[in-house]
């Protein structure tokens, strides 16, 4: 029998109170029994409790605890913790989920089991779509679409899905990775992607498919994602210019970053035809006015998309990276 590899578990946050303690409480009760924690916390100031809280555990040994004051990046949080990592399996969370005890034994299963296995992700019960992704709608297997790198973001479901399998992504909120991955194939995460950093998973899971490994899906590696209307490293108002112009730069910079000519094209079009447009499964509305609103935001996105890309030519993008690297010189 393999002997259990040593779990670190990373936590990145900012503007989280209440759902930061008890992300970490259950993690803290985990019945794995070799793991650390390691919180890169990216807030100034914290609520009196929660500061105090915070103190207590990291004081016990029981997290270790970093502060930034200066910056508030998810991907430079996470290349922040993995630098700091002794663990052999780095699972990543977010700051506001509810874990069983058993969520990293699940996790490491799946390595020990299958060498060819580079990340694992895992089942994200949305708060707010608790009940209908445990009631009557559960797939088995999902489409051969969710698959291709053009279109697989709009069939990829890690709600439903009920049957372990391969995958093209992980969602940032539950994704466990093997250390090799940084350390020996030099991948990390791309700190180019802003706001929400959505899509930065996405990026780094493509980036992956080159080592020749997978991303595989365990529906029993669960966790409910609260989904907090505050915090979380980003941009809290969807409505916000900043936020929508992020929202579509991230998108475009995956394709750009990532993809084929073709692959684009068919991945531009179904983000024009869904986020703009409205159609199924975005669900927006119609309104002439709402639909140029967002068209505006859309090609807003796609020419930052563009400067970042050409920029990314001779630049790495990965600032935060080298802020971290020159303090520690």
């Amino acid at each position: 029998m393999l002997p259990l590899p040593f779990v670190t578990v990373v936590i990145p946050t900012y503007g989280r109170e209440e759902p930061l303690i008890e992300t970490i409480a259950d993690v803290l009760t985990q019945d794995y029994p070799k793991f650390e924690t390691i919180v890169v916390d990216q807030l100034p100031k914290h609520k009196p409790e929660t500061a105090a809280y915070l103190k207590h555990v990291a004081d016990e040994g029981k997290i270790q605890l970093y502060t930034l004051n200066d910056w508030a990046s998810l991907p430079g949080a996470r290349n922040y913790a993995v630098r700091r990592a002794a663990g052999d399996i780095i699972v990543f969370i977010d700051d506001d989920v509810r874990l069983e005890p058993d969520y990293l034994q699940k996790h490491v299963q799946n390595y020990l089991d299958r060498p060819d296995i580079a990340g694992v992700a895992g089942r994200v019960f949305d708060r707010m779509k608790l009940a209908d992704s445990q009631g009557a709608l559960r797939i088995e297997q999902m489409p051969p679409e969710a698959m291709d790198p053009g279109i697989a973001w709009y069939h990829l479901d890690l709600v439903h899905t009920i049957k372990p399998q391969q995958v093209l992504s992980a969602r940032g909120c539950n994704m466990s990775y093997r250390r090799e991955i940084f350390t020996k194939h030099g991948i990390w995460f791309d700190e180019r992607f802003r706001g929400s950093a959505v899509r930065e998973e996405s990026d780094f899971c493509l980036r992956i498919r080159k080592t020749g490994l997978m991303i595989w899906y365990d529906p029993e590696a669960s966790l409910i994602h609260i989904g907090e209307p505050t915090g979380g490293c980003h941009d809290v108002s969807t409505k916000s210019m900043g936020y929508q112009v992020t929202f579509y730069h991230n998108h475009f910079f995956l394709g750009l970053h990532n993809l084929t000519l073709g692959q684009c094209l068919r991945f531009f079009t179904k983000l024009f035809d869904c986020h703009v447009l409205g159609h199924p499964p975005c669900n927006k509305s119609g309104s002439p006015i709402k639909i140029l609103v967002r068209l505006g935001f859309y090609t807003l996105g796609f020419l930052d998309a563009l400067k970042t890309w050409v920029i990314a030519l001779w630049n790495d993008g990965q600032i935060y990276s080298r802020l971290d690297r020159q303090r520690n010189s």
